[in-house]
């Protein structure tokens, strides 16, 4: 039982210590995404991908460690969570503090990681919105009134004088 502890501290450990890295990596995104420069945001992106890929192996590895205490101490893993595995520790205090703090870190990183990325995403949504304004401003620019000639059901049959929208003029 003691080196499967060991293994899931030190798994929970490299596993927060990546998301400490995703978390720095994100805070770094924010003023990227503010000045737009997409060649830094795909790299961000990138090193991203690095970090996720990273993380699902280590929880692929906690996964598998967690579920061997789980077997040994006779609970059902689905329903074994960090806080009960840390009350069960108290004979072992130098085990249940560094599991505790590990998971304290933990929850910390992932709070924060959430706050941040909702912030990313929200300034995100605002630059494709401004990108959406600003292609409607320069289409209803192009396009010029309608003449107003109806028919006999009193509906409008004038045509749009100028560039009519989904033409593209590469030349102008």
């Amino acid at each position: 039982m003691a080196s499967l502890m060991e293994n899931l501290i030190g798994t929970l450990e490299k596993e927060c210590a990546e998301y400490e890295g995703l978390l720095e990596l994100s805070q770094k995104k924010t003023p990227v995404i503010i000045k737009g420069d997409l060649e830094e945001l795909q790299k961000i992106t990138d090193e991203e991908q690095d970090y996720a890929s990273r993380i699902t192996n280590l929880e692929k590895k906690r996964s598998v460690v967690y579920a061997d205490i789980a077997n040994v101490i006779n609970r059902d893993v689905e329903t074994l969570k960090l806080d009960d595995l840390i009350a069960m520790l108290e004979n072992r205090p130098a085990e249940r503090n560094a599991l505790a703090e590990i998971h304290d870190r933990l929850k910390s990183a992932v709070r924060g990681l959430q706050r941040v990325n909702e912030q990313n995403k929200e300034l995100l949504t605002n630059a494709l919105e401004m990108i959406e304004f600003e292609m409607n401003l320069v289409q209803a620019m192009k396009a010029a009134p309608e003449t107003a000639n109806y028919n006999k059901g009193a509906y409008s049959a004038g045509s749009s004088m100028g560039v009519t929208p989904g033409n593209f003029d590469a030349k102008q």
